[in-house]
């Protein structure tokens, strides 16, 4: 079968609209991050300019019609593919500062100190095994089913470690409902709107990477990669809410209260009870 490059012609608008709007979030997620100092979420900020130039490419693809070239179709392949893996590793190392604010960590299947590690191991696996798929599919386009099958193996490994990391902070928080700390009860309202922010975003991710797991199983010729329609809806669109979410509801806040913001931060919090915690008490906390 002689290798195709789309099977349709990809649409400028689209594109460019996700241009815009992913790169419009990816630098107010930028600028959150150094104006308050949440360095946790670099890895987040990586995945959005992933996103970003992913869609530049299929804007270069679109343009190029229908004289495509290598380079801008690899670039959308292999950049909207790993981005994610970036946006996870910051949701991750959020549930840890989370329990660590609240003095959870005994209502925590795993402790703190190896909490952040395991997942975010996870997903550098899950990431290098889609990297290193996505390459291979890329130079060997006449047979291109030895990249998809590690690629299916990589999206396998970050959906395995997503189920668990939910299920961690849904019995985190049953437990911590059921015995409650101080902190817990001071800050109800805050950590509530955390893991839930948590919860939509890895759903969101979660059913992202699901639906290219069928996609690469059904293989280059199936369904859903002949339509263009599911990039966009069950791809970018997810990816851009997650992002828009967090924008909205930022980790800085908790940054704050483990006395690891700025004074910038500290000042949303300046009408309320709140008091970030010594540098003793910080000893024990979560390392990014």
């Amino acid at each position: 079968m002689a290798w195709t490059f789309y099977y349709y012609v990809p649409s400028s608008p689209a594109a460019g609209i996700f241009v815009g709007l992913l790169g419009l979030s990816t630098v107010l997620h930028f600028y959150q991050l150094v104006r308050t100092r949440t360095w946790f979420m670099i890895p987040f900020v990586i995945g959005g300019a992933l996103e970003t130039i992913g869609y530049v490419g299929r804007l270069l693809s679109s343009i190029e019609a229908p004289d495509y070239t290598k380079g801008p179709y690899i670039m959308q392949s292999a950049l909207i593919l790993i981005a994610p893996a970036f946006l996870a590793a910051s949701i991750y190392m959020t549930l840890g500062r989370i329990i660590f604010m609240l003095d959870g960590e005994k209502c925590s299947l795993i402790r703190l100190k190896w909490l952040t590690k395991i997942f975010v191991a996870g997903d550098v696996l899950s990431f290098l095994m889609q990297a290193s798929g996505a390459g291979i599919m890329v130079q060997n386009t006449t047979n291109p089913s030895t990249g998809e099958h590690i690629i299916i193996g990589g999206l396998f490994v970050q959906i395995i470690f997503f189920g668990f990391f939910m299920i961690s902070a849904v019995v985190f928080q049953s437990r911590i409902m059921k015995s409650p700390t101080g902190r817990s009860n001071e800050l109800e309202g805050l950590w509530r709107r955390h893991l839930t922010v948590l919860y939509i975003t890895s759903i969101l991710i979660l059913v992202r990477s699901i639906v290219r797991v069928v996609e690469y199983i059904q293989g280059y010729d199936g369904f859903l990669m002949k339509e263009e329609v599911f990039i966009y809806v069950f791809d970018g669109l997810l990816m851009l809410v997650a992002m828009l979410v967090l924008q909205y509801i930022h980790p800085s806040e908790i940054n704050c209260l483990i006395g690891r913001g700025d004074r910038y931060s500290e000042k949303i919090f300046m009408t309320r009870k709140f008091e970030p915690r010594s540098a003793l008490e910080m000893r024990g906390a979560v390392e990014a």
